[in-house]
C-alpha cells in the first residue's frame, strides 16, 4: 500500500506542478475575471488548469473519479476520487497576491488519502500522504512546537466571513487569546500551520475541494485538521487547523 500511495502521492505533485505553471501564464497580467452563479470570480487560468488537471488524471487512472471546483463530478468506478481545485485562492490571484494554491486531494473510500499544494508564485510545494509524512520542497515538514495559544500565530482567510457565518464570539475569543494575528488565507494558511510557521488556521466556510489536499498535509505534519465541530473530515464546509497542541485550548474558546 505504502508503495501503491508512493506513486499517487509523485503523480499528484506533478500535476499540481503542471497546473501552477498553466496559472503562472496569466499571473499578475491583468486576466479577465468572471462571476459564477454564487458570485465568486474565476477566470481562464481556473478553467484552464483543471481541464489539464481532469486529462491527466483520466489518462493515467481511467476508472478513478474527479471532484473539481469548476467542472464538477465524473463518477468512477476504483474507489478511488480525485478532487482538485485549479485555483485556490483565487481573489489573490486577481490581486497579483501571491499566496494561491492548486490543491490536489485524493480520496480512497471516505479517506483522504493524498495531498498536494502547489503555490506556483511562491514556489513552494507542500504535500503529503497517509502514514509516509508531510513534505514541504523536498524536506520533512512538521507543525511548530508552541503550546500556548498566548504565544501561537492565528490566521484566517476573510474576517468578515466568520461573522457572517455566526462564529464570530467564539472567534474574537481566539483572537483575544492569541499572539498574532495575520489575514493570510486560504489553503496557505493551513499549510503555514503544516510547516510549522504558524499554530492556528480558521475558515469558516470551506468545500471539498479547499480541504481534500489539507487534510493529510496538516494530520502528516502532527497536527490537527477538523471542522468547527471539532469533525476531522473535508466535507464539513469549515476548517480549522492547528499544530495540536494548541487544538483543545482553540476548540473550547469556540465552544463558549
Amino acid at each position: 500500500m505504502s508503495s501503491d500511495l508512493r506513486d499517487l502521492l509523485d503523480f499528484a505533485t506533478e500535476i499540481a506542478w503542471q497546473a501552477g505553471r498553466i496559472t503562472l501564464r496569466y499571473y499578475q497580467t491583468g486576466v479577465g475575471v468572471e462571476a459564477k452563479a454564487d458570485d465568486s470570480p474565476v477566470t481562464i487560468a481556473d478553467r484552464e488548469a483543471e481541464n489539464l488537471l481532469r486529462d491527466l488524471i483520466r489518462r493515467h487512472f481511467p476508472d478513478d473519479g474527479i471532484v473539481g471546483e469548476e467542472w464538477g463530478e465524473i463518477a468512477g468506478r476504483s474507489g478511488r476520487r480525485w478532487i482538485v481545485d485549479p485555483i485556490d485562492g483565487t481573489k489573490s490571484f486577481i490581486h497579483g497576491v501571491p499566496i494561491y494554491a492548486v490543491l490536489i486531494g485524493l480520496e480512497i473510500g471516505e479517506e483522504c488519502v493524498v495531498g498536494a499544494a502547489s503555490f506556483p508564485a511562491l514556489n513552494e510545494m507542500v504535500c503529503a500522504a497517509k502514514g509516509m509524512g508531510c513534505f514541504w520542497n523536498g524536506r520533512r515538514a512538521s507543525v511548530s512546537g508552541v503550546s500556548r495559544l498566548s504565544d501561537a500565530l492565528l490566521l484566517t482567510t476573510d474576517f468578515r466571513s466568520v461573522y457572517e457565518h455566526d462564529y464570530g464570539p467564539g472567534y474574537d475569543r481566539v483572537v483575544a487569546a492569541s499572539k498574532l494575528q495575520r489575514g493570510w488565507g486560504d489553503a496557505y494558511g493551513h499549510a503555514l500551520v503544516a510547516t510549522g510557521r504558524a499554530e492556528v488556521m480558521l475558515d469558516p466556510i470551506m468545500e471539498v475541494w479547499d480541504c481534500a489536499a489539507l487534510v493529510p498535509i496538516v494530520l502528516e505534519a502532527g497536527g490537527t485538521f477538523t471542522d468547527w465541530k471539532g469533525n476531522t473530515t473535508a466535507r464539513g464546509r469549515s476548517a480549522i487547523s492547528t499544530n495540536g497542541k494548541v487544538y483543545e485550548e482553540v476548540m473550547g474558546l469556540l465552544a463558549q
